[in-house]
């Protein structure tokens, strides 16, 4: 799988661990939430960057305040029908401040790298032959919203609300004028 982050190609620093296999001294390792909950102490102990894989049906609510110890959370879209890993990338976002990466992986598909962004996933494992201006573009297909996101964005309904009335419209227009 290739990784881009940052709209960018970016070398994968981390090393995926199976449960049981061991760690290699001084990589950054990526490791499953049950072994991350049965090993916290020693994986912490390592003093390297750390990483949870998350499935589609465990909450990051279960990481708790450790959430913050985290480099990497990965979320698994085991297929593109399953939005439950839109909502823990928000949640991890908005709810718990996570600060850290968050890495999309499974079926990560172009048509929703888009929506990915919106909810705070800034990583995605991309199938090999993936192009970075099919990315790129893929972000730019659309640029007004009606969702509020975790990112930056304005929605329409903020925008209506923020217009101006017509008359106050003009009175700007004349002060511009002058």
């Amino acid at each position: 799988m290739s990784l881009i982050k940052n709209g960018a190609f970016a070398e994968n620093v981390f090393a995926s661990l199976a449960d049981g296999q061991e760690a290699p001294l001084g990589t950054p390792v990526i490791v499953s939430l049950k072994r991350w909950q049965a090993e916290r102490e020693a994986l912490v102990g390592r003093n390297v960057a750390l990483g949870v894989k998350l499935g589609a049906d465990q909450s990051p609510d279960a990481l708790g305040d450790d959430v913050h110890r985290l480099a990497l959370i990965v979320l698994e879209f085991p297929k593109f029908r399953d939005g439950r890993g839109y909502s823990w990338a928000r949640l991890l976002r908005q709810r718990l401040g996570f600060k850290g990466e968050i890495r999309a992986t499974g079926e990560v598909l172009r048509d929703q790298w888009l929506f990915m962004c919106r909810c705070g996933i800034d990583a995605f494992e991309v199938k090999p032959g993936t192009r970075i201006e099919d990315f790129r573009a893929a972000l730019d297909e659309q640029t007004v919203f009606y969702q509020p996101a975790s990112d930056a964005v304005t929605n329409v309904l903020a925008l209506r609300r923020d217009r101006r009335s017509p008359s106050a419209r003009r009175r700007a227009f004349a002060d511009a004028a002058q």
